[in-house]
């Protein structure tokens, strides 16, 4: 049985890979060890309150246990379950269907990345991105395989070629409908607004984890000095090419709460930012039709989206159109 298929208060006895694994303080000073747990379609919390620590190496991040317990889903805090755990036999489960994946083949995307890339004519950003991105280089085979996220959008192997190349083809559409934007450095900066998540993530056996830098420095204070040092290693990049590109990745999170050091204050700056949202959100959408459960319509609450997300109607219809061919 898959995560998609668990509904509120059903049991259930499987296989499960540990996504996650923190130990917390309880507040009589005790402690216990939230998990997060599940398979290639969705994910659940369980909290172990007693024998935390023989729970400690047996649950630790990336192992494979079977669990046993009642599976339920809280209106505030979403998909969680009581459970007892054993260790997982070898050979009785399969691998694949424990980790996620990119919905698109890498070769694909890869295509894709280098036939937009050839359409930048400013030569200086042109050769920014060959020197990032070139084929062969220490940067793209980690850019190639590098995670976008932790949690809710794009968070496997290959997800930052994809979320990047998405908003990327999304920024080069739209940029021909509105006057006075430079595409060449608004694709170009899409295409690299999330690199320095390449230092702010690890990915080890299918569990994504925040780095010490990513903790300490921030994936955009990393990705901005990554292409700033870069530009720097380019003969005559043009001062101001550099600045605009640089203040794209400086503010593409929108917004000083939401961690940009500044706002965006240029229109290539502002349709870096809005399709970068919307990439995530809609990111989110496939995350969760890949959790729903057979015959549903609705998911569960989603805090990334803030609510539950609907694929009946004409959605649903293109989702069964989708998976037909």
């Amino acid at each position: 049985m898959l995560v998609r298929d668990l509904i509120d208060g059903q049991e259930f006895d499987e296989v499960f890979l540990v996504r996650a694994a923190e130990m917390r303080t309880k507040k009589d000073g005790g402690q216990f060890l939230k998990l997060t747990i599940g398979d290639r379609t969705g994910a659940f919390t369980v909290n172990i309150w007693d024998d935390v620590e023989a729970h400690v190496e047996l649950c630790r991040a990336g192992s494979v246990v079977r669990a046993s317990g009642s599976f339920s889903v809280d209106p505030k805090w979403g998909p969680q379950a009581r459970a007892r755990f054993t260790p997982a036999e070898p050979g009785t489960y399969d691998e694949a269907e424990l980790r996620d994946g990119p919905p698109r083949g890498v070769e694909l995307m890869e295509a894709d990345l280098r036939e937009l890339i050839a359409t930048i004519r400013q030569p200086a950003l042109h050769g920014l991105l060959e020197a990032i991105l070139g084929e062969g280089t220490p940067t793209w085979t980690a850019f190639r395989a590098a995670p976008a996220a932790k949690h809710y959008h794009q968070a496997y192997t290959h997800g930052l070629l994809e979320h990047s190349l998405t908003v990327a083809q999304a920024v080069s559409a739209i940029s021909s409908t509105f006057p006075g934007l430079d595409r060449d450095v608004a694709v170009t900066g899409a295409l690299l607004h999330d690199i320095g998540k390449l230092e702010a993530y690890a990915e080890t056996d299918g569990i994504i984890e925040m780095t010490d830098a990513g903790k300490l420095l921030g994936e955009i204070p990393l990705g901005y000095y990554r292409v700033r040092r870069a530009i720097e290693e380019l003969t005559d990049f043009p001062a101001d090419i550099a600045q605009a590109l640089l203040h794209i990745i400086l503010s593409h999170h929108g917004a000083l709460e939401h961690g940009s050091p500044v706002v965006p204050a240029t229109r290539e700056a502002t349709l870096v930012h809005m399709m970068d949202n919307l990439g995530g959100r809609l990111g989110s959408f496939d995350r969760l039709e890949r959790e729903l459960a057979p015959g549903s319509v609705w998911s569960n609450f989603d805090r990334a989206i803030g609510g539950g997300a609907y694929f009946g109607g004409a959605a649903g219809d293109l989702g069964e159109q989708r998976s037909a061919a």
